[in-house]
């Protein structure tokens, strides 16, 4: 999801509980790793790895200036083989310690995660939890974010909006109708000006750095549009979420047709 959608979102989800929860619970997570210098564990279960949340953490990271929001993605699959930014197994939770935060988001735990995540709790380590709320996992978490199931908005959703909240420097100012057009009017303006080339800086490139994640892929091996994980943005490949552009990574397509 693009900064123009998560505006949209945000405009037609004004006047419900979700953007102040969502920025509340933000708000929690960027005050805990920016007060400790980052650390930032995120885990998910192995059935639900949060390959979207930990792209867009770091897209956050960069455009907000704020590198604690950089995650650590702890996998339960974790091979010695694969990408170092992909092998981080369970043992990191065990080894984290005080001054460290742990976000957890899934759907649903498991009982070997809810082990670790009580062993860390008990090291000192933050524990904030993403997910349906309720059960031992919001026990053991010193904030949650509760996504019920048939709630209005999924689970996938409502990380967009968390990661966007991560990132803002301030709270936004209440803006009237005009004001909303015209920041809109921009955001397009900006998003659809000629894409850079691979490896300059700007918001094009960040279909790049999503790729490296694996970006659009979920516990089922496929992103949930259909893309067969292991697909990226890197020459043309796609990979995205069901909500998501393929605009961004017009620079790598064309990048693509080049080689």
């Amino acid at each position: 999801m693009d900064a123009v959608r998560v505006a949209l979102l945000r405009d037609v989800l004004a006047g419900t509980e979700w953007l102040g929860a969502t920025r509340g619970f933000a708000a929690v997570l960027r005050g805990s790793v920016v007060s400790h210098g980052g650390g930032l564990l995120l885990v998910g279960t192995a059935a639900y790895e949060p390959w979207h949340l930990a792209a867009h953490l770091v897209d956050e990271a960069a455009w907000s200036g704020t590198p604690e929001l950089v995650p650590t993605l702890v996998r339960h699959g974790a091979r010695p083989s694969d990408p170092a930014h992909l092998a981080v197994g369970l043992g990191r939770i065990t080894a984290a310690r005080r001054g460290e935060t742990l976000l957890v988001a899934a759907p649903e735990g498991d009982a070997p995660l809810l082990e670790r995540v009580a062993d860390a709790r008990r090291t000192g380590v933050t524990v904030l939890a993403l997910g349906p709320g309720g059960g031992e996992l919001a026990d053991l978490a010193h904030e949650t974010l509760a996504v019920p199931d048939g709630s209005e908005l999924d689970l996938d959703t409502v990380q967009h909006l968390v990661s966007a909240a991560a990132g803002e420097q301030t709270a936004p100012v209440p803006r009237g109708p005009r004001r909303l057009r015209d920041r809109l009017s921009r955001l397009a303006e900006s998003l659809t000006a000629p894409p850079r080339l691979p490896g300059e800086a700007g918001r094009p490139g960040a279909g790049c750095r999503r790729a490296r994640w694996g970006h659009g892929r979920g516990g089922s091996g496929q992103s949930s549009s259909g893309v067969p994980a292991g697909a990226s943005c890197h020459l043309g490949s796609f990979s995205h979420c069901r909500l998501r552009s393929r605009a961004v990574c017009m620079a790598c397509s064309a990048s693509a047709r080049e080689a």
